[in-house]
Order: C-alpha cells, then sequence, then structure tokens
C-alpha cells in the first residue's frame, strides 16, 4: 500500500482520478496485493488483485447459469384452495401487458430480463477473450456499454417487489418458491461478485496491448 504522487499532466499518457476528491494522478504500476491511496484524501485509487480476470470470468459463467435457470422454471406457485398456479418471471411482463400496463412491462423486462442479460453476455464476450489473450471486434465498446447498463440491471428492485408480493399474499394463499426464485437470488448475488472482483483498469490495460 502506497500513496499515489502528482506529476504534471503533460509527462504521462495514463491518468485516474480519485472518485472522492477529483485528484488526478498517472496510473501507477502496483504489482499484485499492493493498492494506491490518494495523496489528498486517502481514498483507495487502484488496487491490484490476484488473478482478477479469472474469477470475473468464471463468475460470469456462474451468472450466465443461474440467468438461464431463472428465466427457464416457475418463479412462484400459488396454492389457492387446492388450486395451484405457477408464473415466470417472464409470465408477469405478459400479464401486465394484459392489463394494459405496457409501459410498466417494458421496464419490467428491461430490468429483470433485458439489462442483466446484456450485461452478462457483455461480461463473457470481454472476459473470455482477454483470458485467450485474443481480440474480438467492438470489445472497447461493449466494455463501455457494460458500465452504462449497470443502473438498469438492477435485479435485486425486481427481486425487492417479489417479496413484498409473498409478504401480502400469504394470508391468502400458500406460496410455493420454485427453482427459479433461488437461481434469481443466486445471480443477484453472482452479478454483485463479479462487479466486485472487476477490476477496470486492468481490463483496459489488456485491451491497448492487444491493439
Amino acid at each position: 500500500m502506497r500513496p499515489a504522487t502528482q506529476t504534471p499532466a503533460q509527462h504521462h499518457p495514463h491518468w485516474i482520478a480519485c472518485h472522492d476528491c477529483d485528484a488526478l494522478y498517472p496510473v501507477p504500476r502496483l504489482a499484485v496485493g499492493q493498492k494506491a491511496l490518494c495523496v489528498r484524501c486517502g481514498a483507495v485509487l487502484l488496487q491490484r488483485k490476484r488473478d482478477t480476470l479469472g474469477r470475473s470470468l468464471a463468475m460470469a459463467f456462474a451468472c450466465l447459469v443461474l440467468f438461464t435457470l431463472a428465466n427457464s422454471f416457475p418463479l412462484l406457485g400459488l396454492n389457492i384452495e387446492g388450486r395451484v398456479e405457477y408464473g415466470a418471471v417472464i409470465s408477469g411482463v405478459f400479464e401486465l401487458k394484459h392489463q394494459g400496463f405496457s409501459a410498466m412491462a417494458a421496464l419490467v423486462f428491461g430490468v429483470s430480463i433485458l439489462a442483466p442479460g446484456l450485461k452478462i453476455a457483455g461480461w463473457l464476450y470481454v472476459l473470455l477473450p482477454l483470458r485467450l489473450n485474443r481480440r474480438l471486434p467492438g470489445m472497447t465498446t461493449v466494455f463501455r456499454w457494460i458500465a452504462l447498463l449497470g443502473p438498469w440491471a438492477m435485479a435485486e428492485v425486481y427481486m425487492l417487489g417479489i417479496l413484498v408480493a409473498v409478504v401480502k399474499l400469504a394470508d391468502l394463499a400458500t406460496i410455493e418458491p420454485g427453482l427459479s426464485l433461488y437461481s434469481f437470488a443466486a445471480m443477484i448475488v453472482a452479478m454483485a461478485a463479479t462487479d466486485a472482483m472487476l477490476e477496470p483498469h486492468e481490463i483496459w490495460e489488456r485491451l491497448e496491448s492487444l491493439k
């Protein structure tokens, strides 16, 4: 762990800004396990973790498996006086559209299915070739879009809505959780773990080295 040093901007091509105080520093070269701190406020500027690319790729594959399971099996079953009805993630979208809430249906589809799916696909499109030291067309654009998808890939908001519905329906029907519910919850954790493991500066350095 060491403090970063500031130098004149014209003498260094690669820079990093402190997320807390906006101080500008040249990107330091760190060994595995080291971190650079902002001289002004002490915030962590950059940190090198062991095999972040491999771990992020493994978690991205786990997200893909969980995403597939979450959208392939029933989410919840409602048992009302012996009559059981099952619903999947996509069925909520269709029901909202059928009820005339097309805008809400589009929003639910985007937050719960489209944005998470695109983010996972983007991770795999960037991380897998980098792991193999290969470069595919449009990788830099895809990696930028992954950051933009972050605020929209909020599957946890959809999960919160499910939990609220379960609490409200508990007195009216017997709730039978489906495999999709557990997969969806695990996917949320796996996506958060992938975000935490991913080191954007390392990805950009690898992309530049493959030009």
